[in-house]
C-alpha cells in the first residue's frame, strides 16, 4: 500500500520513490528513477524528469518542469510556472543528454513565479528569486535576486524577509527575530 496521494490524472512511471505523506496532483507526470522526499506538494500539470531528486518538504507549484540534472534540497519552494533549462546550447537536430547539466537549489530556497534558471547555475540555501528573475550566475546563500538577467539587490532571512543590516553588519529577521550577520559578502545566522 502506498503512502502518498496521487490524483487519479497523475503518471507515476517505474522505479520512482516517493516519500510517505507526499501529494501529487491533477496531470501530473513523475517520470522512472527519480526521486521525491516526505511531505512534498507536487501540484497540477507537474513534470519531474528522470533522475531528479527533491528533498523532504518541497513545494512545486502547478505547471513547473523538473529536468533532469536538477537537485532540490529540502523545504525549496518553486514558484508557479517557473522554468529549469538542463542544456545550454539545445538544438532540436542535435541530440545532447550527455550533457545535461547539475543545478542545485539548496535547503529553504525560493523561486518565484515565472523565473528561469539556466542550467549549472546554483540556488544558495535561504535565497530568495524574485518573480520573472532569470538566473545566469549563481545566487549566494540568503542573496535576494531579480530581474532579466537576475542581480542581486539584497538579503533574506530564513523566513523570507529582507535584512536591513547596520554600519557593523548586523540584522535581525522582522518575523523569527533572528539575528544575522553580513561580513565578506556572505550572510551568517548567529
Amino acid at each position: 500500500m502506498k503512502d502518498f496521494f496521487a490524483h487519479e490524472s497523475a503518471i507515476i512511471d517505474r522505479n520512482c520513490s516517493i516519500g510517505k505523506d507526499t501529494k501529487i496532483w491533477h496531470f501530473s507526470h513523475i517520470m522512472s528513477n527519480c526521486s521525491i522526499g516526505e511531505g512534498c506538494t507536487i501540484g497540477q500539470n507537474v513534470v519531474v524528469a528522470p533522475k531528479v531528486i527533491l528533498g523532504r518538504n518541497v513545494r512545486v507549484q502547478n505547471n513547473v518542469s523538473i529536468y533532469s540534472g536538477v537537485i532540490c534540497e529540502d523545504d525549496v519552494f518553486l514558484g508557479p510556472s517557473m522554468v529549469f533549462t538542463n542544456v545550454i546550447n539545445p538544438r532540436s537536430a542535435i541530440k545532447r543528454q550527455h550533457e545535461y547539466q547539475e543545478t542545485v537549489v539548496r535547503k529553504g530556497a525560493s523561486i518565484g513565479a515565472n523565473a528561469t534558471i539556466i542550467c549549472g547555475n546554483n540556488i544558495g540555501q535561504y535565497a530568495f528569486v524574485g518573480a520573472g528573475a532569470v538566473v545566469t550566475k549563481e545566487v549566494l546563500p540568503f542573496a535576494l535576486v531579480v530581474g532579466n538577467p537576475s542581480k542581486q539587490i539584497g538579503w533574506v532571512s530564513e523566513y523570507g524577509h529582507r535584512l536591513a543590516f547596520n554600519k557593523v553588519g548586523f540584522a535581525v529577521c522582522k518575523e523569527s527575530k533572528q539575528e544575522y550577520q553580513l561580513k565578506n559578502n556572505a550572510v551568517f545566522k548567529l
